[in-house]
């Protein structure tokens, strides 16, 4: 198996797939189960969080999540060039998307 090709193709299918809104959720909601979507939707909302300065207990509290999973959200974070970051720039340029 060459998991670096099925990441890069995975990749390549959600990046096209975006272009149409119905038809990305479409396919995230039948390549994930039904857990797997919300617990990814839930660790965006940690890192939006995060960002904000929100303490890791209250976001702990409030999406019923462990501390654990909170402080690997915090790691992410410290990588400036990281995906969240990246991403919390976007989100800071176009306010409307998140």
């Amino acid at each position: 198996m060459n998991h670096r090709a099925y990441k890069k193709e995975l990749i390549g299918v959600l990046r096209e797939a975006a272009k149409d809104q119905a038809l990305f959720e479409a396919f995230l909601a039948d390549l994930l189960t039904p857990v797997e979507y919300d617990e990814i939707a839930r660790r965006w909302q940690i890192v939006k969080q995060l960002n904000k300065k929100t303490p890791q207990r209250r976001i702990a509290k409030d999406l019923r999540v462990g501390v654990a999973t909170i402080t690997r959200g915090a790691r992410e974070l410290l990588d400036q060039e990281g995906g969240f970051m990246q991403a919390l720039k976007v989100c800071q340029r176009k306010p409307n998307v998140c």
